[in-house]
Formats: structure tokens, C-alpha cells, sequence
């Protein structure tokens, strides 16, 4: 593969095995990044040491048993001089094979550098290869090298010793020999079976290719000023300027970096010494280099570097490893210094990356100890004593303590104790489960189905699968994020909403084409939706309201009425409440548009289940206890979330949407004296015929007018339907006709479409997953083939039949990019999702929108 010639140009111009010059036939898609990365440094004139590049082919015909010419290889280098390889992938993210360095060490190289070196300096060259090339490269066990102590000739003795006794052969003596068995071994582990299955898990591809780079060896040993470390301009956690790395004298590699390592510090540092005031000169010609390559290589950079004998060499420039906060940072940055342009700065942080700067975080760098764990429904991290009720949640609020809210499955009766509580830990449920909706949508972090820890609700306590006990009080930590429960309080990271972000997320709107809603449910939703800029409520779930304290039994005495005009009589006390809730709405969202959805869940929901609650209840209505029992049975349905419920309790019992319409108007108008024209959106839920859509409106209608006349106020409204039946959605057309919008609830849409539970889903999920049934949990990344498929037809069949129709998404899947890609393509007008998500989904649009202008 390689041409002999002279220095330099026998590999110049060979694609496969080529000297790293400015010109040479290199690209990361072909010799990895590592390779391109040090053909950059080359042309700007960077101390980089020679260095040949082996591209992708050439590594897997060595996989293959085919070498190249190694002595063309050797002839770029000096005759004397020591080489190392390094592994150089396409995506550094991807790993590969351990650098090995110090290639060509023999007796006679070993005698020349005790001469310049010193002995011990020398022995322990020798010695770090042949370990490194006895275990990387022949695969024999490291604790062959456990009896050896000590450094110095009789060590690198002890070493050569051991290496003939386990192989029954001399150690390599030539460096062509040595340098053949690197890049065979290096290309051979690349392509073994567990290598390939580790990369594959990282996101690399099946056929992910290998190159190798060989380079100069540029010594941090000798007499004279040597060493070797790393540099970066900002914090990696951070993304703020700042200096930073290690410096270790008489070392090679990233020795600087290890934990016992005797480093100096890289700036003045009132700790210790410096390489800033020990090396000036080499310090400041390193700052230089990483400025330039900052700013040539538009990328913030890790500098590793060797300085030997005074002489500062750059042996690689990596992409600097960083936390979401500092990715958000310095994307930022670089646009700012006009490195970059604002539309590539949005395309290099990845939207569900702003989950950590929204939340409370675990340390990275934190120690945990995992308890157990389940799906991650709900980002952001808590610490707090677990309790086992929303009783003790709230108790412990009112005292001042956080707590960790930990239930078999959540319902509506325990909203408030999600709201005292830090966060939730449920045994059951899916990413679209009552507790993930509701966490997602208050920012509390949630892990649900947990389902390697046993939960003992009566005992108060929880038993792991290693056999622990974890009892009421004790301390635990939620990563919502990771879906784990840790034991303790380890080391957190707060939220970030600094300035970077905020100019990313300016930058995300002037980029953007859809709009993007929140849903919220309370006034406190609400005002997180505003703070984070959405275009107003796109789901305002009405029946969260009624589980508040005070409402809950006028709630349940309306449900125990006998007629309709006693119904009527106790929803007069719920209404100057309801009409309470829409005005502060109203005045949160300053005339932006809020998407009423009328009430949804079957009734039963408000009833108690328990033989106290019932008894409690029976107490406050003054009934008999046999009356209250005998008739939460008569309301208990087989299959509540398909039995009555959503628009057929408002057209059985109309009293409740007549209410809350009266509720919404009245609080329109009041609310329109002070502040913007309010026009507020009033949505059906679960309709599947468009009588039902009828009938509602004509009663919707009547209160609007009689509200208008007895305020003697005009005001305009817009009703539209939920669409979240299979059969809605292909008779869109039908329905269209009476609305002035689609919402589609992808929640109870995909539960009905697949015929799952969203809640029960869960306990099987993974296997259908991980046995390739479905690609994703539908309930988590839309089904694009099927449930996209229904959001298509109705979508094209409603805006047939009215053209200026408004069609959005207000299902759990409005914050998912790929769901946002798909309305986009559908010409949908907008995404609305829980309102911590809405700063993802605002970068998600921008994203897309900025690919689709460059194709």
C-alpha cells in the first residue's frame, strides 16, 4: 500500500497510509476525527509532531490479516525516534482501542536515552511499553506485572523477565516488529465483537470505521524542562472562560490528569506551583495556540501538549468534553464572538440537553447509590424523606420538610400531596401514567414503574432487590432524569436559566415556524408557561381545579344530587371559584390565547375509595354511611376511561359544562376591562360524533348570550374539539364543520388506536422494546405509521372541509422533536406540551426549521 521514496513523499499522496500535511487526502468520514483534527493543527502552523495517518480501509484489510509497508511508514520519522498510535474514529463519543506509546524502545534505544536520560527516567520508559504491549497487544493478564515493585533497571529486568516466562519468547526487539503488532492488535480489538456491540450502543453505526494515527513521540522526560498535560479556555461544567488543565513534569500522555498524579496547577495559583509561573514562555505560547484553534476550528478545544527540553509541542486537539449547561454556553459564546453564525450555534445544542439546565440535577461527579429503578417520566432531581400518602406529604410541607411522595399509582385525590411533595415514586404506570403527566407538567421529577423494588405501602417501607429495608422517613433522591433512586443526598447542580440561555432561546424564536403552547392547569402552570415564553395555553385542564381543598367535597355533594336543579344549586358555589381560576389565567397570559378543555374524567375519580374517606363523606353530606357506599358502587365502571366521561357527561348531565361556560365568559369579561381583549378557546374532550358536538355548542351558545346580556359586554369565542377517538379523527370532516379547531390528544388517541392502557403499559413495554415489537413506547415518541397516520387523515379531512381550521397537538408528545418534525410537515399551526418542556420544543422548531432551509 505504501510507494518507497523519499522522506514525505513516498505516503504524501496515498489515500489509505499518508503524512499529515496541509494537502493531504485526509477527512474525518474516511481517517476519522482525530486525524482531520491534526491536519488542521498543521496548517496553522502548530508544533505538531510528524504524524501518519491510516484511514478506515487500511485499518480493516490490517484487521484482515493484510499490513501495509511498514517500513515506508517508519521512513517518515527519524530513524531513533520512538513512535505511539492512537485510535482515531469517526465520532470520539464512539471510543476505541487504548493509545500505546513508546513504539521502538529496545536494548540498543534503551542504552542511548540512560545516556541523555538517566537511567531511571530510561527504565521507566521501557518499562511502561512493554506492560502497555503485553496487555494490548499479546492480551495477556495485567497481574503477570503484580509482584513487581519499584522503578528502575531492576523493575524493566523484572518486567522482561515476566514477559518471556508468560509468552516463552523475547520481547519485540525492532520497531518495525513492534509498530506491526500495534496497529494489528489496535485494528483487530476495533472490530471484535464486544468493541462493536459497545459502540453500537453509543449510536455508532454497524460499519463504524477505524483509522489509526502513528506519531512522533515527543519526549515529557529528560533533563531539562519536560512534561506533558492538557489546557482549555472555559469550565467544562460552566462553558464561563477560565484557564484550566494540569501540567506534570517528567511524564508522558495524560499522566497530569490522574488523581495521585503530582501535577502543577496551569495558572498563578495561590495553592501551588504553575506551569504559568514556572514555564512563562511555554505557557503563553500554549494560551496562544488554544486561541487560534478556538477560533479556526470554531470549536472549544482540549489541548494536550508536551513540552520537552523547553520546546512546547501539541500533540492533539480534542473537542472539549462539557456539561448541558456549558454546551448551551459555549454555542452561545462562539456566535457572540462572531466564530459561528446564530443558526449553527441553535443546531449544536440538542433540545432535550435543556432538560438540565431547567431542573435541579445529580452531579455527574456525584457518588450514587441506587436503590432501584424505573422509567424516567419526569426530568430534574429531589431529595427528601420518602411518606406513603398525600396526607403525610402535605404534613410534612406545612412543617417545613422536604419529602419524596411514594404511591403504588397515583389519582386525581392526590394532586395536592404531588404538590407538597419534592417528588414521586410510583410501582406502576408509563410515561403517560397520572403521575408523569402531572409531574412533567409541575416540574417534579418522577420515576415510575418501578418494578425492582417491592413496595410495602402497609408496612410504610420499601424492600430492594440486594434485600434493604428503606422506611417511612428515610432520606432518598429522585433523578427524574435517569429514572433512579438513590440512597442519601448526594451532591446536586441547580438550575441554569442564565444569559446564554436566554439568547439561545431568543435566537430559537426568530428561527422557528410553528408556535408553541403550554399546557397548564392552575394559575402556577400558567405563570411557568409565561416565564418560559409560550404562545399561550394550548390545554388547560379544568378538572385539576376541583381536587383543591374546599372544592372537593362541593365537588362530590354535586356528584350525590338527585336532580338536575339541585346539581345546578351546588355548582352555584363552584362557580365564583372556577370563574376565579379563568381570570387569573387570563391575566398571567396578558391576551394570549388559553384552550379551555371542558370537564373529562368519569365522576367516580372524585369519590373516595377507602372506608374512612367514605365515612368522612358520609359525615359531611349527612348521610348514611350504606347510602354513600351503595352508590360509589353504582358508579364504578368496568372500564372508566371508556365509559362516561368527556362530552358524554356534558350532554347526560349538562349542568357542569353549563357552569364552566359560564364560568369562562364571565371571567372573559371581567378580565377584558383591565387588560387585552380576552378570547378565549373552549375544547370538547372524547368526542367521536358530531351530534355531540352539537348539542354542546348550542348550549355554549346560550350561555354566551345570556352572559353578554347580563354584563352588557360583546366579546368573541372559539370552540373546538379534542380529537383523541379513532373514529373523530376519520370523520374529521363531519365534525370540522361545527369547530373552529382540532386539538389531537395523542394520549388517549394512541391508547385507544393500540388498544393499551397508558397506565398498565408500562409493565411490559420494555420487552415489547427490547424484543423489537414496537421501535419506541409509543406513549413516549409518536407513532408515526399509525397514530400518525389518523393525525393525518383528520388533519387533511378537517381542513377540507374549513380551510382556516387551527390544528395543533396537545398531547405528552407536543414537547418530542420528532413529533414537532411531523406536525410541521402537516401543516399543523401549532404543538402545545407541559410547560417545562416548551423551551425544548421551542429549540426542537428552530431546529427544524433551520434544516429545512438548508435542505
Amino acid at each position: 500500500m505504501l510507494r518507497h521514496g523519499k522522506v514525505g513523499a513516498a505516503v504524501q499522496n496515498n489515500p489509505n497510509t499518508t503524512l499529515v500535511t496541509q494537502t493531504a487526502p485526509i477527512a474525518t468520514v474516511t481517517h476519522g476525527g482525530r486525524a482531520k483534527c491534526l491536519q488542521r493543527l498543521v496548517r496553522l502552523d502548530l508544533p505538531v509532531p510528524a504524524t501518519v495517518a491510516l484511514s478506515f480501509d487500511a485499518v480493516h484489510a490490517i484487521a484482515s490479516g493484510h499490513l501495509p509497508d511498514i517500513d515506508a511508514i517508519m521512513r517518515q520519522f527519524p530513524q531513533d525516534a520512538l513512535l505511539c498510535v492512537r485510535p482515531s474514529s469517526e465520532d470520539p463519543d464512539w471510543g476505541g482501542p487504548s493509545a500505546i506509546l513508546n513504539i521502538g524502545m529496545n536494548d540498543a534505544r534503551y542504552e542511548v536515552l540512560c545516556a541523555t536520560l538517566g537511567t531511571d527516567a530510561a527504565s521507566v520508559l521501557f518499562t511502561r511499553f512493554v506492560q502497555s504491549y503485553a496487555i494490548h497487544v499479546d492480551r495477556l493478564d495485567p497481574d503477570m506485572f503484580d509482584h513487581i515493585t519499584g522503578e528502575g533497571a531492576q523493575a524493566l529486568a523484572d518486567v522482561l523477565r515476566a514477559y518471556e516466562d508468560e509468552t516463552e519468547t523475547p520481547f519485540p526487539n525492532t520497531r518495525a516488529e513492534q509498530l506491526a503488532g500495534v496497529l494489528k492488535s489496535m485494528a483487530r480489538a476495533w472490530e471484535g465483537t464486544s468493541a462493536r456491540l459497545l459502540r453500537q450502543a453509543k449510536g455508532a453505526p454497524v460499519d463504524a470505521g477505524l483509522g489509526l494515527v502513528v506519531q512522533q513521540m515527543a519526549f515529557g522526560v529528560g533533563e531539562g524542562e519536560c512534561g506533558s498535560g492538557v489546557l482549555q479556555l472555559v469550565s467544562s461544567k460552566t462553558g464561563k472562560p477560565q484557564i484550566t488543565g494540569r501540567y506534570l513534569r517528567q511524564s508522558q500522555g495524560r499522566d497530569a490528569l490522574h488523581a495521585d498524579a503530582a501535577s502543577l496547577y496551569i495558572t498563578r495559583d495561590n495553592r501551588g506551583p504553575s506551569l504559568q509561573d514556572e514555564v512563562p514562555d511555554c505557557f503563553d505560547q500554549l494560551v496562544t495556540h488554544a486561541q487560534l484553534m478556538r477560533t479556526r476550528l470554531r470549536e472549544e478545544m482540549q489541548v494536550e501538549f508536551t513540552i520537552e527540553n523547553g520546546q512546547l509541542r501539541i500533540l492533539d486537539g480534542v473537542r472539549l468534553a462539557r456539561s448541558s449547561r456549558a454546551t448551551v454556553r459555549i454555542a452561545v459564546q462562539l456566535a457572540r464572538d462572531g466564530i459561528i453564525p446564530r443558526q449553527e450555534a441553535l443546531m449544536r445544542v440538542e433540545p432535550n440537553t435543556l432538560n438540565e439546565l431547567l431542573h435541579r440535577q445529580v452531579d455527574r461527579h456525584a457518588k450514587r447509590d441506587i436503590l432501584g429503578s424505573g422509567i424516567a417520566a419526569s426530568p430534574g432531581a429531589a431529595t427528601g424523606r420518602i411518606v406513603f400518602s398525600a396526607t403525610d406529604a402535605q404534613a410534612s410541607a406545612s412543617r417545613g420538610e422536604d419529602c419524596i411522595l411514594v404511591r403504588r399509582e397515583t389519582s386525581p385525590e392526590d394532586i395536592r400531596g404531588m404538590h407538597a411533595a419534592k417528588a414521586v415514586i410510583t410501582e406502576r404506570g408509563g410515561i403517560t401514567s397520572h403521575a408523569a403527566v402531572i409531574g412533567r407538567g409541575i416540574g417534579l421529577p418522577c420515576v415510575v414503574g418501578v418494578s425492582n423494588i417491592r413496595f410495602q405501602t402497609r408496612k410504610q417501607q420499601l424492600l430492594t432487590e440486594d434485600g434493604r429495608v428503606i422506611k417511612a422517613g428515610e432520606v432518598v433522591t429522585v433523578d427524574g432524569t435517569n429514572g433512579t433512586i438513590l440512597l442519601g443526598a448526594p451532591a446536586m447542580q441547580e438550575a441554569a436559566l442564565d444569559d446564554a440561555f436566554q439568547d439561545l432561546m431568543d435566537w430559537a424564536d426568530a428561527e422557528r415556524d410553528i408556535d408553541i403552547r403550554a399546557n397548564a392547569d392552575t394559575p402556577a402552570d400558567a405563570q411557568t408557561a409565561r416565564n418560559f415564553a409560550a404562545q399561550g395555553i394550548g390545554l388547560c385542564r379544568t378538572e385539576h381545579m376541583f381536587f383543591e381543598a374546599g372544592r372537593l367535597t362541593v365537588m362530590r355533594e354535586m356528584i350525590f344530587a338527585e336532580t338536575s336543579d339541585d346539581r345546578r344549586a351546588v355548582l352555584e358555589r363552584l362557580l365564583p371559584m372556577q370563574r376565579a381560576d379563568f381570570i387569573q389565567l387570563f391575566a398571567i397570559m396578558q391576551g394570549q390565547p388559553v384552550c379551555i378543555r371542558l370537564f373529562d374524567p368519569p365522576l367516580h375519580e372524585f369519590l373516595p375509595t377507602d372506608r374512612n374517606g367514605q365515612r368522612e363523606l358520609a359525615d359531611a353530606l349527612d348521610l348514611p354511611l350504606s347510602d354513600v357506599t351503595r352508590r360509589i358502587e353504582a358508579m364504578m365502571e368496568y372500564n372508566p376511561m371508556l365509559g362516561l366521561r368527556g362530552v358524554r357527561l356534558g350532554v347526560t348531565v349538562p349542568e357542569i359544562y353549563e357552569m364552566q361556560a359560564r364560568a369562562i365568559f364571565e371571567a372573559t369579561v371581567e378580565a377584558s376591562r383591565d387588560g387585552d381583549p380576552v378570547v378565549p378557546e373552549i375544547m370538547i374532550p372524547l368526542v367521536s360524533a358530531k351530534r355531540e358536538v352539537e348539542l354542546v355548542r348550542t348550549r355554549i351558545d346560550a350561555i354566551a348570550a345570556a352572559v353578554a346580556t347580563e354584563k352588557g359586554a360583546q366579546f368573541t369565542y372559539n370552540l373546538g374539539v379534542m380529537v383523541e377517538t379513532p373514529r373523530a379523527a376519520l370523520r374529521a370532516g363531519d365534525i370540522a364543520q361545527h369547530c373552529s379547531f382540532l386539538s389531537f390528544g395523542t394520549n388517549d388517541l394512541t391508547q385507544m388506536t393500540y388498544g393499551l392502557s397508558r397506565d398498565d403499559a408500562g409493565r411490559f413495554m420494555s420487552d415489547y422494546v427490547r424484543q423489537e415489537v414496537f421501535a419506541e413506547d409509543p406513549f413516549h415518541s409518536l407513532d408515526i405509521d399509525g397514530v400518525g397516520e389518523l393525525l393525518k387523515l383528520g388533519s387533511e379531512r378537517g381542513r377540507a372541509a374549513r380551510p382556516d381550521i387551527t390544528l395543533s397537538i396537545c398531547g405528552e408528545h407536543g414537547g418530542n422533536p420528532e413529533s414537532i418534525a411531523f406536525c410541521r410537515t402537516a401543516g399543523f399551526d401549532y404543538v402545545s406540551c407541559s410547560p417545562f418542556r416548551v423551551p425544548v420544543a421551542r429549540l426542537a422548531a428552530a431546529q427544524l426549521a433551520i434544516g429545512h432551509k438548508i435542505g
